[in-house]
């Protein structure tokens, strides 16, 4: 779905689906296997002609009360990982990221992870003077990483996929008792700033002369309704 506002672009709408809570569904591999069989929405908006690679991206989002899952299907040329400390440079590795702003706050969170799962996080108004989240909340997302190498198209490819299981405490400066009825603005993204071809894809356009998804005026909309 696809609304008009302020004039600047065309502002996705997402609502993720509802799984009621059960011990089965706080297990990343049970909530990896759900996913898999979600709808999945493309990350493929490439707003910047000079960096013109394009690897397939989607991901799945589901909630409930305490979690949001989420859940990334990448197929690409190539793989970098070599950030393993959370809140390391992982954008410049085989990145996939998520920014979030709950309400009407100008102040939102990025949540970016590398294939191997390792997670920046950060919390503030721009891309500069973000505050880090601290580690011991980034540790209390789950992860299940999962890359496979293929021939299959005639050209080698890598496809991996990521699932995520992030608690209402890692947004720690919200009092978050439960996602139901929220209504928040987000975007998607993928890139790789230090591989052989760097790119920088949104689900959400951006209208922007350099490549920044520190720009949340181009958020989509997200609404965890049932």
């Amino acid at each position: 779905m696809f609304t008009i506002e302020n004039g600047l672009t065309e502002v996705k709408e997402l609502k993720p689906q509802y799984l009621e809570y059960t011990k089965e569904r706080q297990d990343v591999n049970y909530v990896s296997e759900i996913l898999s069989d979600s709808k999945q929405h493309p990350v493929q908006q490439l707003a910047w002609p000079e960096y013109p690679y394009k690897p397939r991206v989607t991901f799945a989002m589901a909630y409930n009360e305490q979690n949001i899952f989420l859940k990334f299907f990448v197929c690409e040329e190539f793989i970098r990982a070599v950030n393993f400390d959370i809140n390391s440079n992982v954008y410049e590795d085989t990145c996939v990221e998520f920014f979030m702003a709950f309400d009407n706050d100008e102040n939102y969170y990025n949540l970016e992870f590398n294939c191997y799962g390792t997670c920046l996080a950060g919390f503030g108004k721009g891309k500069t003077g973000r505050t880090l989240l601290p580690p011991e909340r980034i540790e209390k997302i789950q992860t299940l990483p999962y890359l496979i190498s293929s021939n299959s198209s005639g050209e080698h490819e890598v496809y991996w996929e990521l699932t995520l299981i992030i608690p209402a405490s890692v947004f720690y400066a919200h009092n978050i008792s439960s996602f139901e009825s929220k209504q928040c603005r987000a975007n998607f993204y993928k890139c790789g700033d230090r591989l052989p071809k760097p790119h920088y894809l949104s689900w959400n356009k951006i209208v922007n002369d350099t490549p920044n998804f520190h720009l949340p005026e181009f958020f989509g909309k997200c609404a965890f309704e049932k």
